[in-house]
């Protein structure tokens, strides 16, 4: 289906980049590689302006270069772009997943164009340190977060012109922007969120106390949980939200996210199963964990992680089962075409 020669592995010197930086010889030997191969899958990372390479000025074979690039990813129906957020580290922790599970079961992991910059990630970082400060209503007001929702805008359009025919963002805060940025968007992009409470909802759960609803405990940072978009999407599938109360908040969660920022990793670990025990004591069936600092913290084969759930994980398999239907879809389409061709024995 694609040239298997290029298919991307993080860990194989196949893999493709194109990325910009301030080494201009760096730059020209990537882009060399492009214009020997057409790449199935491209990555682009900015510069600390949080410009991307076509702005720069650069070259005409460079952006000419890029340009090829791009444009030979419109022929791929499945084709997804990936906007990274706070975290460099959880956007490929997201790749691998993606990579990984679409493999299984599949010869070839689907094409991808995977945009990175390190100034929207400042941006996010910054306001997730700073969420817990915001405690006011007027406080929350008057931050400006109009300079991200342009950013995540800017990167929406790239992608878009990228050839990418579904866009995802492996970032939970972002999210709290995410009808504003894909508003009016011509390609479909899939909500972490829905993703999530969708897999839920299929998994035909009972609640743990009978006559009692459906509990799914909530677990993220200050930020995440003041944005309301994993209450929203999941009263909207019928499940009852619980989040921690005010004092965990203050007691566990927050230390627990200072603690990491401190590297201070036994402390948070402590922290954290603190705050997910006094959860699951509320007769939850799940909790969701919705931070990648707090999904990575515990060790893999802690029991507590085994009653929890990371969004991320819905959100990767979503999207490749997005991808499986679009090559469906486009080989119905060019079968109807080729059909069309023969019966009016004309040249297509």
């Amino acid at each position: 289906m694609f040239n298997t020669s290029l298919q991307m592995s993080l860990n194989c010197p196949s893999h493709l980049s194109v990325s910009v930086t301030r080494q201009r010889n760096v730059c020209k030997r990537r882009l060399n590689l492009v214009l020997a191969m057409p790449p199935s899958s491209v990555i682009l990372h900015t510069d600390e302006s949080g410009e991307f390479p076509e702005s720069r000025n650069s070259s005409s074979s460079t952006n000419a270069s890029l340009s090829s690039c791009a444009g030979s990813l419109l022929c791929h129906p499945n084709t997804v772009g990936i906007m990274g957020g706070g975290s460099v580290d959880s956007t490929l922790s997201f790749l691998r997943k993606l990579v990984h599970w679409s493999k299984e079961n599949e010869e070839t992991c689907m094409p991808f164009v995977l945009c990175s910059d390190p100034v929207l990630n400042r941006e996010l970082l910054s306001l997730e340190r700073n969420s817990s400060s915001l405690c006011s209503r007027n406080a929350r007001l008057q931050f400006d977060h109009s300079p991200i929702v342009e950013n995540l805008l800017s990167k929406r359009v790239f992608l878009e012109k990228s050839g990418a025919q579904c866009i995802v963002v492996p970032c939970h805060i972002s999210h709290s922007w995410h009808d504003e940025v894909f508003k009016g968007c011509s390609i479909p992009s899939l909500h972490m969120a829905e993703c999530v409470s969708r897999e839920l909802k299929e998994a035909k759960l009972k609640p743990l106390e009978a006559g009692s609803p459906l509990r799914i405990g909530l677990l993220a940072t200050d930020a995440t949980l003041k944005a309301g978009f994993y209450q929203e999407k999941l009263q909207n599938e019928g499940f009852e939200v619980v989040l921690p109360d005010k004092a965990t908040m203050e007691h566990t969660v927050i230390p627990a996210i200072d603690a990491i920022n401190r590297k201070d990793m036994e402390g948070a670990q402590n922290l954290l199963r603190i705050a997910l025990q006094v959860l699951l004591v509320r007769a939850v069936n799940t909790v969701i964990l919705a931070s990648n600092d707090m999904c990575d913290l515990l060790p893999r084969d802690d029991p507590l992680l085994k009653k929890c759930i990371d969004p991320m994980d819905a959100l990767a398999m979503s999207t490749i089962k997005w991808a499986q239907q679009a090559v469906k879809e486009g080989t119905a389409k060019k079968i109807i075409s080729e059909k069309k061709c023969l019966k009016s024995s004309t040249i297509c």
